[in-house]
């Protein structure tokens, strides 16, 4: 897809609608909205319980007649009358009724790599559903490069590698646009299940739903953890509570296991570029970015796997609508390449 900074300008409102969260922008006022993607419905009414943060809590904890859903999957919108009712209320009532005021409001979305035109069509849906009149779909991997503060305008190699909680996208970027990219169904949540499999398997202990990230941040912590850690849930065989104190090292090893196929990516993406650019890559290296990108060993797994030097965002979780944000407050100045007359 073909983006147009002056028509990104236009733009009053950047909107990531990702797997995991949603976040918001507003032109020239910063990030609004940064909640988890999660709604919670009554099954008997049909009313919307909670959603955002309150409604992830619930996950795991609800009676039979409310249900936590989730209305994007895989970077896509999967159930658009659910994803607009959610994005109504994280909006609130003042900016909806400024959307009402301006009856040529635009909107810029992200959309994953190679999205289908039904996955496009659904974005659109969800944004002119409330409100917006026209709606501008950019590639979820310019404007995170972007949101990174790569020079993607320049004729100059910039690999980005965005770890989402459904997909993981990698893509050589040159004067603006994309050179090569692949999309792989690899992510956080798939980290997450391999280490939920592992504890299953070598402990009999089943993790709640909401206990895996907690045990992410204990495994990135510094320095050998001889004593292991200790997690709390339930006995496969029992059903009883139990603790049971695990051994870093191999729930490290259950982690990086899926992750190799991120490495395949990088390898596919890298074949595909012409050489001069993968000479500019070995000198630049790569950038990681995505809210999976602080998954603990991903950056030392590319780094040894791949032999390049690479760097993780500063604000990793949140590049993308950051960089769609730049776009709309006309921080980024193409390259202009004026056609020369002889």
């Amino acid at each position: 897809m073909t983006i147009s900074l002056e028509r990104l300008r236009r733009c009053s409102i950047a909107v990531d609608l990702g797997a995991a969260r949603t976040r918001v922008y507003l032109k020239r006022t910063g990030l609004i909205v940064d909640e988890p993607t999660v709604a919670a419905v009554n099954t008997r009414t049909g009313g919307l319980i909670a959603v955002g943060a309150l409604a992830e809590r619930m996950t795991g904890r609800t009676p039979s007649h409310i249900r936590v859903v989730r209305p994007v999957s895989n970077g896509t919108v999967v159930d658009i009358a659910m994803a607009q009712r959610m994005l109504r209320l994280l909006l609130g009532n003042k900016l909806r009724r400024a959307w009402r005021r301006r009856p040529l409001l635009s909107a810029a979305v992200c959309v994953p790599h190679d999205a289908d035109p039904l996955a496009q069509r659904a974005a659109v849906e969800t944004l002119t559903g409330i409100g917006a009149r026209r709606v501008e779909l950019v590639d979820t991997l310019i404007a995170a490069a972007v949101g990174c503060g790569l020079p993607v305008e320049r004729p100059e190699a910039t690999m980005i590698v965005v770890c989402g909680a459904a997909t993981t996208q990698v893509a050589v970027l040159s004067l603006g646009s994309i050179v090569a990219a692949e999309r792989v169904p690899v992510g956080g949540d798939t980290v997450d299940h391999a280490v939920v499999q592992h504890l299953r398997n070598e402990h009999a202990l089943m993790l709640p739903s909401q206990a895996v990230r907690p045990l992410h941040l204990v495994l990135g912590g510094d320095g050998p953890d001889t004593d292991g850690a200790e997690v709390h849930g339930r006995d496969v065989a029992t059903g009883l509570a139990r603790s049971v104190r695990i051994d870093v090292a191999s729930v490290r090893a259950a982690m990086r296991t899926p992750l190799t196929g991120v490495l395949d990516a990088i390898g596919t993406v890298l074949r595909r570029c012409p050489p001069d650019l993968v000479a500019d890559l070995a000198d630049r290296g790569i950038m990681l970015a995505g809210g999976s990108a602080v998954l603990p060993g991903f950056d030392s797994l590319l780094r040894e796997a791949t032999g390049m030097p690479l760097n993780i965002a500063d604000n990793p979780d949140v590049c993308a609508v950051e960089g769609l944000g730049a776009m709309l407050d006309g921080k980024v100045q193409p390259l202009v390449l004026d056609a020369m007359v002889s």
